[in-house]
């Protein structure tokens, strides 16, 4: 008798973490609620394109966030159609509302039919009120992953100890091993939310073969990672619903291809102790050339805080831009730059993103082969032209055996000119492209295309 009271005694006594452990399938079957996997289909010029990704729902409204290499950033928001949620384990789908991509997190937000909504709880169901857990080194977390479709997307634990935490520069815990499927929350031992499942981190191998001593391969598992982003980086955030399905407003200063600042510079400038990041070219027309921003500043700090000292040095690039996208369209910020040996001052007004590809204007023409889309920003600066004497379009996509294909025309060719006349805007172009599309006389046409600098006519034969 004395022997069971002790241990009565004890149990009561015991960590409330170590008594939580031994109620992990009640755990389990109530966090298993927090997560979807979320199908949709890309329509493109030739198919339609199924695809699935892992969702965690974020209120109880039913919205749900998805990884940001979920979607190609090539497709448009108006090729995304069909979306669908299925809960873990069922084979039934419902439909759902795709909402847009938030530049700052990168999370793809989806939004459950309200049918489905009481099937469903939020992961902040499982947040610590206040300072949100921070997982120890050595600690024991775990977390869930989704089977395939042809397997009704079933549910199953993984768990690990957390090896290592760094900034990323979002606060990243990683494991042991696999401890979640990308974009699905992980928990500790009392079922707390301890954060949500980043895309998985590629491992180095040595391949050997009785031809090769060792090749170096890196694997990815795309289905389970390692890595998970701390709740404190997530919770903040979870509010950030985009207001339209492009994502905008999106805020843009224009200091294009940031690089880390080399330790050898930083030594030779006595700032071993200091982040910074080198601008490689100020953009044409941008916030920063307003600003004064100069090719080959260094950015030492942004509102009179400097640069954190983030670990690998490239991180701190990632930082900065993150602080960008966290802003708004007319936001200012003060940026202190190292310019030669003088320390400059300058003050930033943020603008509106010019248009991004995903939402360029585009049109397929199926007889000749090819879609065209719009010359945007991003197309002159990779072609290094000036954004304000943008003309042409550019080839989107070329299907295979087309006319256009067989012509030679390529993917991200540039079309400068049809029939030798000058393709001044979109608007002109898919006029002239489409008066050819259905002239089913006309025999061949004329192509004046750019592609790496050099230019190429391409003779497309019809018939």
């Amino acid at each position: 008798m004395k022997l069971r009271l002790q241990l009565i005694a004890a149990l009561l006594l015991a960590p409330a973490a170590l008594r939580a452990a031994a109620d992990l399938p009640a755990l389990w079957a109530e966090r298993a609620k927090c997560v979807v996997a979320v199908e949709y289909v890309t329509e493109t010029e030739t198919e339609r394109r199924p695809t699935i990704s892992m969702g965690t729902v974020i209120d109880p409204d039913g919205t749900i966030i998805i990884p940001s290499g979920a979607i190609d950033p090539r497709a448009a928001t108006w090729q995304l159609k069909d979306f669908k949620v299925y809960l873990p384990g069922d084979a039934a789908s419902t439909p759902a509302e795709y909402l847009g991509q938030d530049a700052f997190t990168g999370w793809h937000f989806v939004r459950a039919a309200e049918t489905t909504r009481a099937k469903l709880t939020p992961i902040t169901a499982f947040a610590v009120k206040g300072a949100a857990p921070v997982p120890a080194l050595a600690e024991l977390v775990w977390g869930i992953g989704l089977r395939n479709k042809d397997e009704d997307f079933a549910p199953y634990l993984m768990q690990s100890h957390v090896a290592l935490i760094q900034s990323l520069p979002q606060r990243t815990a990683i494991a042991q091993h696999e401890v979640a499927g990308p974009g699905l929350p992980v928990f500790n031992r009392a079922g707390a939310l301890v954060g949500i499942a980043a895309t998985s981190f590629g491992q180095s191998y040595l391949q050997f073969s009785r031809r090769s001593r060792g090749e170096p391969m890196l694997l990815i598992n795309v289905e389970e990672s390692s890595a998970f982003m701390l709740a404190a980086e997530v919770l903040p955030n979870l509010g950030r619903i985009p207001k339209n399905t492009s994502g905008r407003p999106l805020a843009w200063l224009g200091a294009y291809g940031l690089e880390p600042m080399d330790r050898d510079v930083a030594t030779f400038l006595k700032l071993e102790a200091q982040s910074g990041a080198v601008v490689s070219e100020v953009l044409e027309g941008s916030p920063a050339e307003k600003a004064g921003l100069r090719d080959r500043d260094i950015i030492l700090a942004l509102d009179g805080k400097p640069l954190p000292p983030l670990k690998p040095e490239r991180v701190v690039v990632t930082w900065l831009e993150r602080e960008i996208d966290r802003r708004a369209p007319g936001d200012t910020f003060a940026l202190t730059v190292l310019r030669g040996s003088a320390r400059v001052e300058l003050k930033a007004v943020l603008g509106e993103e010019p248009k991004l590809l995903r939402e360029a204007d585009r049109k397929y023409y199926d007889r000749l082969g090819f879609t065209a889309r719009e010359f945007v920003y991003g197309d002159a600066i990779e072609r290094r032209v000036k954004a304000a004497e943008p003309s042409g379009v550019v080839a989107h996509f070329v299907k295979p055996s087309s006319p256009a294909a067989i012509a030679g025309l390529r993917q991200e060719d540039w079309i400068k000119e049809i029939d030798g006349a000058e393709a001044k805007n979109f608007a002109v172009i898919a006029a002239k492209l489409a008066e050819i599309e259905a002239d089913l006389s006309r025999a061949e046409f004329v192509l004046l295309v750019s592609r790496g600098g050099e230019t190429a006519v391409l003779r497309i034969k019809l018939k």
